[in-house]
């Protein structure tokens, strides 16, 4: 599975359609298209008029999006993006080949999670990310 590292390539994906919502996070997709997704030449580049292909292998592509305005604490953020990938990888085999972003859209309680990287919230986290993975794999669409 490749991981998404440009703004374009998380502009592109979020522009797409959100396929699966838990309480905390969304799914989102966008499929490759054809051009868009064979290799491009070494020819491309800051000079070249080519344009750059976004996902220039054609294979499930992830990305995370953990807004500090839901998880305030770098470690917490962080915590959250290592069960994101490490979920992903497990349902990988059942994704598409599509481009895909996991989006933090609430908090989590900090009530009820006083520690940021509490094995209670890791466990939660993981829980959560799996029912929206399994929602999202079922719909083609996007």
């Amino acid at each position: 599975m490749q991981r998404l590292k440009t703004r374009a390539q998380f502009q592109a994906v979020m522009a797409g359609s959100t396929v699966a919502r838990t309480a905390h996070f969304a799914l989102h997709r966008t499929q490759l298209d054809a051009p868009a997704a064979l290799p491009v030449e070494s020819t491309t580049g800051p000079g070249s008029a080519r344009p750059q292909a976004l996902f220039a292998v054609h294979e499930a592509w992830m990305g995370a999006l953990v807004p500090k305005r839901w998880a305030r604490r770098a470690v917490t953020r962080n915590a959250i993006k290592r069960q994101i990938y490490n979920v992903s990888q497990d349902f990988e085999p059942q994704l598409p080949a599509a481009a895909h972003v996991v989006r933090l859209r609430a908090g989590f309680d900090r009530k009820q999670f006083i520690s940021a990287t509490s094995d209670l919230l890791k466990q939660a986290v993981r829980a959560e990310l799996q029912q929206l993975f399994a929602a999202g794999r079922g719909k083609a669409g996007a």
